[in-house]
């Protein structure tokens, strides 16, 4: 049973402006259908939670959270729900904002083995800085409700390398249940430098960097570069591409390990001071932690990287994030080199270990406010993106989640999910089997034909 302080409605009847205690998980529909549409252009106040601000800020007790046309208005202790604002009581719940997975292909790709569901990659064509991926992003995928109704609500969609050490141009998008996922187009360029950029940077490191270099000198003089189709060492559109590149104007995220390749990384800073430089992965970051930080350049980094699996990482340590913390590098987590993807939901519990960390004798963790930074507010702000996602602060976009405990916890879920102040649904297919066979009797048909 579902228990309201307010009267009995169905789930077509709009919700009465009164105070309405949220139900479990497996009433997600229901939830959605009560906390409906117009949500995003009312005035909300999530009251009585644990309020996680997401800025790296310890959790705040008994606190409230206020929502105005999308956007988060207040969020802390002592803030009064608005007059007129609807209600809902989050009493021994956590309120948070979404989780925002830091490198991702969410809508790129939708299973394995299958070449036809994968748009991540373009090994025969003829561009690669050009490429964006905005176009082919598919809201409606599998994973991405499966994802949402985990928690996540924003994702930085990057493609994957092919005829070149350049993927292409990532995106920033949404996960809310609706046709219009794109937050960002063209947010980022995404490039390969060290293993997985050798081989299509033309067989070794240092070509991968000469192509590189080159590919930035044209952005400079994009006319003077080939066309599609020639003999050239990078086309012109791909020159095009890389102008925001160099005028600093879209983050240029490098995949590296390896602290050689991450040094030679930020030796790009000296060629180019306006260049926006992020890295990826950076499993060895720790070693060169006081460059990374005198270059004031932000790293996106592999969670919990813990084991020499490629002669790149032979330093991985799963103090890493916390000892590039420590020397005062800007840190987010993601999933990069960890998992197969896109598993986003796995982001709370590497942050949650790096919580355990700091229990460890010897070990480097963080604590939880900055823990939880690292899958909300710092991956916004590697990119520039702060101002708008990734926390509760004033101004944001409301992509908040209601968690029935500590999110950093593996026992706790979300239950009720809103993006951009608007409810979304907890359903996905994983959950719609899920109630097919709970019931094992055997009917007419086989349970594959119920509805």
């Amino acid at each position: 049973m579902i228990a309201f302080a307010s009267d009995a409605i169905s789930k077509d009847s709009p919700l009465p402006r009164r105070t309405v205690r949220l139900c479990p998980v497996r009433a997600g529909f229901l939830c959605v259908a009560l906390l409906a549409a117009p949500l995003s252009a009312e005035t909300i106040a999530i009251t009585g939670g644990t309020v996680a601000i997401g800025d790296g800020s310890a959790p705040i007790p008994n606190g409230t959270v206020v929502i105005a046309d999308g956007r988060i208005l207040a969020a802390g202790a002592h803030v009064a729900a608005p007059p007129g604002a609807r209600r809902i009581d989050a009493e021994g719940k956590w309120v948070s904002p979404g989780i925002v997975a830091g490198i991702s292909t969410l809508g790129l790709l939708d299973g394995y083995g299958m070449p036809e569901t994968n748009d991540s990659t373009a090994e025969k064509s003829p561009f690669s800085a050009a490429i964006d991926v905005a176009p082919a992003i598919d809201p409606a995928g599998q994973r991405v409700a499966i994802e949402r109704s985990a928690g996540v609500t924003r994702a930085f969609v990057m493609p994957v390398a092919g005829n070149t050490m350049f993927a292409g141009q990532g995106a920033v998008i949404d996960l809310g249940a609706d046709g219009d996922p794109v937050t960002r187009p063209r947010a980022f360029q995404y490039v390969e430098l060290g293993e997985d950029g050798a081989a299509p940077g033309g067989g070794s490191r240092p070509a991968a960097h000469a192509l590189l270099r080159a590919a930035l000198a044209a952005a400079a003089n994009p006319g003077s570069a080939g066309i599609a189709g020639k003999d050239s060492l990078i086309t012109r559109q791909d020159a095009e591409a890389l102008v925001p590149v160099i005028r600093g104007t879209m983050p240029l995220l490098v995949h590296v390990e390896r602290a050689a390749d991450i040094r030679a990384a930020l030796g790009l800073k000296a060629a180019y001071p306006a260049l926006r430089l992020v890295l990826v992965g950076a499993s060895e970051g720790w070693l060169v932690a006081d460059r990374i930080a005198a270059a004031h350049v932000p790293v996106i980094a592999a969670a919990l990287l813990d084991l020499p699996e490629k002669f790149e990482n032979l330093a991985a340590t799963q103090s890493n994030v916390g000892r590039m913390v420590r020397a005062g590098v800007s840190v987010a987590i993601s999933n990069i080199d960890i998992s197969e993807g896109p598993y986003e939901s796995y982001l709370t519990q590497y942050a949650g270990n790096l919580v355990a960390l700091t229990r460890v004798p010897g070990a480097q963790g963080l604590g939880w406010g900055a823990a939880f930074a690292t899958i909300t507010s710092k991956p916004a702000a590697a990119i520039g993106m702060d101002g708008e996602i990734g926390s509760l602060r004033p101004g944001r976009r409301a992509d908040v989640v209601i968690w029935d405990g500590d999110p950093l916890e593996l026992a706790s879920a979300p239950t009720a999910i809103l993006v951009d102040g608007a409810a979304q649904p907890m359903t996905s297919r994983q959950t719609r089997l899920r109630d097919r066979y709970l019931d094992p009797v055997e009917k007419a048909l086989p349970k594959a034909y119920e509805r």
